[in-house]
């Protein structure tokens, strides 16, 4: 989920990455790949908490049912929304949820021409969580806090957060508070160890931070944004596949609308499927209580939150992690607001 890079690999990670755009733009002209059964849909998601909406629409059959049987569904999971992103821009993927800075990054890095967004799936579920002693802003100073990588979501959120705060960070690591991005297993790690002070991260590992940890939370992310709402993850499709074959991404959308009713109607019944999946997919399995609590802090709904998504675009330029970039175009909601209304439910704003 990488958006941002440091300023000497910059130049080398942008001419890779533009050769997969240029790669993924050939190798994916025709738009759709056909299988035995007819057109291949190529579906990517992460093993994770805040993808909750995919692994119950894979799990339960809401994707495949809604696709019908002239299209195969085919899955693959990710651990970062860079390897998503670089699959899509490959032609290996046509569709994948990812957060929302690999969303701006696929974006920015294709100049507007490689994927849309065509739904959201998640808000919520960050928290910075620290030490029991730190409960004010102040006492940051001096500390190590650590985020899930440079520039991603919760790294920028961080950032922002503490410079409204009157505290300085640089990518290098220094400033007031100095913040080392690492994968949220380590960090849990660390926490618990007292090698770190605290965690601006996502669920489930907020909750575990504080079960497992001792910490507590000193920031809900939730507090920051109006009516607390925010993009976590979302669903983005190839612009070639969904030029191509726009009604199957709308069956898509359909199976996705399916799934987010299921979890919001039947959260026991989702949890365990997520339970379940998450053991499949990671061979470590997270327990249901857990989930159950961490399930609490996060919403999921078909809109995109499109405000949400500029202001991090926006801080993750202001931060020297991005190029400044216009999100003018990168979405495209109709085949998601037909899908709504086949259901019998509200559309979502159009940006």
């Amino acid at each position: 989920m990488r958006l941002g890079i440091r300023p000497r690999t910059r130049a080398l990670a942008s001419i890779a990455l533009a050769a997969s755009v240029a790669a993924g733009c050939g190798s994916a002209s025709a738009g759709a790949v056909s299988g035995p059964g007819g057109t291949v849909l190529r579906l990517g998601y992460f093993p994770n908490l805040t993808h909750a909406t995919a692994i119950v629409g894979v799990a339960d059959g809401l994707y495949a049912g809604a696709l019908g049987p002239n299209v195969e569904l085919q899955t693959r999971t990710f651990n970062a929304g860079t390897e998503a992103v670089e699959a899509l821009f490959s032609g290996a993927l046509d569709a994948s949820y990812v957060g929302p800075n690999p969303a701006i990054n696929a974006w920015a890095k294709s100049k507007g021409q490689a994927i849309r967004i065509v739904a959201g799936a998640t808000s919520g579920g960050a928290f910075l969580v620290t030490k029991p002693d730190i409960t004010t802003p102040a006492q940051l100073r001096g500390r190590t806090l650590a985020t899930p990588a440079l520039g991603n979501t919760q790294d920028v959120a961080l950032r922002a957060w503490l410079k409204s705060q009157g505290l300085s960070t640089t990518v290098e690591g220094g400033g007031d508070v100095a913040i080392r991005p690492q994968s949220n297993a380590d960090t849990l790690t660390a926490f618990a160890g007292g090698a770190i002070d605290g965690a601006w991260v996502p669920e489930p590992w907020a909750t575990r931070m504080i079960l497992e940890g001792g910490g507590h939370v000193l920031v809900d992310e939730r507090d920051l944004w109006p009516g607390g709402r925010y993009v976590t993850t979302e669903l983005i499709v190839s612009t070639a596949f969904l030029g191509a074959r726009p009604d199957v991404v709308e069956a898509l959308l359909r199976g996705h609308v399916a799934a987010t009713k299921l979890v919001n109607e039947d959260p026991d019944r989702s949890i365990r499927t997520v339970s379940t999946e998450i053991g499949r997919l990671t061979g470590s399995t997270l327990s249901t209580d857990l989930l159950g609590t961490a399930w609490k802090n996060l919403s999921f709904t078909n809109d995109p939150i499109a405000d949400s998504l500029r202001t991090s675009a926006d801080e993750a330029a202001a931060f020297g992690l991005l190029d400044p970039v216009d999100l003018t175009g990168i979405y495209d909601l109709g085949p998601l607001n037909r899908a709504l209304a086949a259901a019998g439910q509200t559309p979502v704003p159009v940006p």
